[in-house]
């Protein structure tokens, strides 16, 4: 029994192992069309093809267990915007998901790590990676759509590098990290919200029945956002949870709409 149990944690381990992987530079290139170095990391995307040039729609997901294969969960929603908007879109796996690599951060989910995507040195990684996708597809306009933690990131990265993001759509998002959390080094968007663009269109969509985002915490920001001057449009989810809330029919139609308007 004992040689059993040991042989079951040394499979757990080597399978963690296989998700804790470093790719240098070099290697990322040869791994093919569908990996991009940014920040230090071999970041692993799926791409759906749109015809509609100069504009890009990037899809970041939010904390899953570690080595979650999340383009697995993703190609189909990216494939579905593709279609009813004509823009390219992309899909990408952070640091520890899917085939991506963990050359300087573990996944959002990790033992011993708690609010990674709040912290600085993450927000800038994920500031390298828009910006080299948008290098890679040409794209002049980019609609940054984010998931929870990915929501959180990414409203973050509209004060930190203004411009970067033209339209930001915050899914089941947070707005506040010293709500829940003191600790010190920790950095959202109420942290810099003096620095966002006016220019950038926020479309910011919560779930009624959600109770890991609650609404009111999507309506609080929507209000602080309005009395900042920024442009901000709310969305509601009859009966939404916070699990695959981006993928609703309702959140769908709303981001369709928003890119019709562009």
């Amino acid at each position: 029994m004992n040689g059993k149990i040991f042989l079951y944690i040394s499979l757990i381990f080597l399978a963690l192992n296989l998700h804790a992987q470093k790719v240098s530079h070099e290697e990322c290139l040869e791994k093919g069309d569908n990996y991009i170095f940014a920040g230090g990391e071999c970041i692993h995307y799926f791409k759906s093809k749109g015809d509609r040039g100069g504009y890009l729609n990037i899809i970041v997901h939010g904390t899953w267990p570690d080595g979650t294969n999340t383009l697995g969960r993703y190609s189909t929603f990216a494939e579905t915007l593709t279609l009813n908007t004509d823009i390219t879109t992309v899909a990408v796996a952070l640091p520890g998901y899917s085939d991506s690599s963990t050359n300087n951060f573990t996944a959002l989910a990790h033992e011993g790590v708690k609010n990674l995507a709040a912290k600085e040195e993450y927000i800038n990684f994920l500031g390298e990676l828009i910006s080299e996708l948008k290098d890679r597809f040409e794209a002049k306009v980019v609609t940054y759509i984010g998931h929870s933690a990915g929501a959180m990131m990414g409203a973050t990265l509209t004060g930190v590098e203004p411009n970067l993001i033209n339209n930001a759509v915050l899914v089941g998002g947070r707005y506040d990290i010293h709500e829940s959390d003191k600790s010190t080094g920790l950095i959202s968007i109420v942290d810099v919200l003096n620095k966002v663009s006016k220019k950038t269109k926020f479309l910011l969509i919560y779930g009624e029945n959600d109770k890991i985002s609650p609404p009111e915490v999507t309506k609080n920001f929507y209000k602080l956002a309005i009395e900042k001057g920024l442009d901000a449009k709310i969305i509601e989810v009859k009966n939404g949870v916070h699990l695959d809330l981006d993928m609703t029919d309702t959140s769908l139609e709303a981001i369709t709409k928003l890119l019709e308007e562009e």
